[in-house]
């Protein structure tokens, strides 16, 4: 082979070897892009699976204090523009007077009347009376029924949702029985679960005897009984729960029309 046929063969393969280098770094480079890509994507899920688990605690949080076994309320609620105004702080227990109260509730079911206990319940029942004085459970409905493991109707929510109250709260819980049983007839006051200082206007009616674990913060306060009306409750009670469900708004819809106490 002639010396100049040689470098041009000599010169080709050299091409053909850059050429190859050329292709292969243009490999790499792409393989790099795609690895970037592919890391970014997974930071990128992993953010949002992040951001759905804060939010999921979140809403466990809240919804745990609101469970079958547990009746509560929440605990940032405020009352809708159509309620009456209520003061910042909560009335003083001596409102309660230390006495017995008798409390009549016209309902779209039927009438109750209920005693109220305001030497054991000072302060919740001081609440309800400055409450009802001032019209604030007119017009609201029984958002709330259980049916199974505790049997209670559940009220005093101006928003009807679950979540409503006035513009204060109060604890620390009173007059939890010691044994956690609630017979039927008992009415208490709904709490977030674990906050003794979270009660506010909610209330919960017990028509059917029922166990009630007490939490960190301890039973549920207990400010009154039921005199007239239960067969009302367990009326509406053994229609159900709408949709079928064990927890959740009555199938007949309950409204409180008004409240007298004296």
């Amino acid at each position: 082979m002639s010396p100049n046929k040689r470098e041009r063969e000599y010169a080709r393969r050299r091409h053909e070897q850059w050429m190859e280098r050329q292709r292969a770094a243009k490999m790499r480079r792409r393989r790099t892009r795609v690895a970037v890509i592919a890391a970014v994507g997974v930071l990128g899920i992993v953010g949002v699976i992040a951001l759905v688990s804060q939010t999921a605690n979140k809403s466990v949080a809240v919804s745990s204090s609101s469970s079958p076994t547990t009746p509560s309320t929440a605990a940032s609620a405020t009352p809708t523009s159509t309620s009456p105004s209520t003061a910042a702080t909560p009335p003083s227990p001596a409102l309660a007077e230390a006495r017995a109260w008798t409390a009549d509730l016209t309902t779209s079911a039927g009438n109750l009347g209920i005693t109220l206990d305001g030497a054991l319940a000072p302060q919740a029942v001081a609440s309800f009376v400055y409450l009802a004085k001032l019209g604030y459970f007119d017009n609201t409905s029984c958002h709330r029924l259980t049916v199974t493991g505790i049997f209670v109707l559940q009220c005093g929510d101006p928003t009807g949702s679950g979540s409503g109250g006035p513009s204060y709260r109060f604890g620390p819980v009173e007059n939890a029985p010691a044994d956690n049983v609630y017979p039927a007839g008992t009415v208490a006051m709904a709490r977030v679960g674990n906050d003794a200082n979270s009660q506010g206007s909610q209330f919960f009616i017990v028509y059917k005897d029922s166990t009630i674990p007490a939490d960190t913060a301890g039973g549920y306060t207990v400010f009154g009984h039921v005199t007239t009306g239960l067969d009302v409750v367990t009326t509406v009670a053994a229609s159900g729960v709408s949709g079928g469900k064990t927890d959740g708004p009555p199938s007949i819809p309950v409204t409180i029309q008004g409240v007298a106490v004296k």
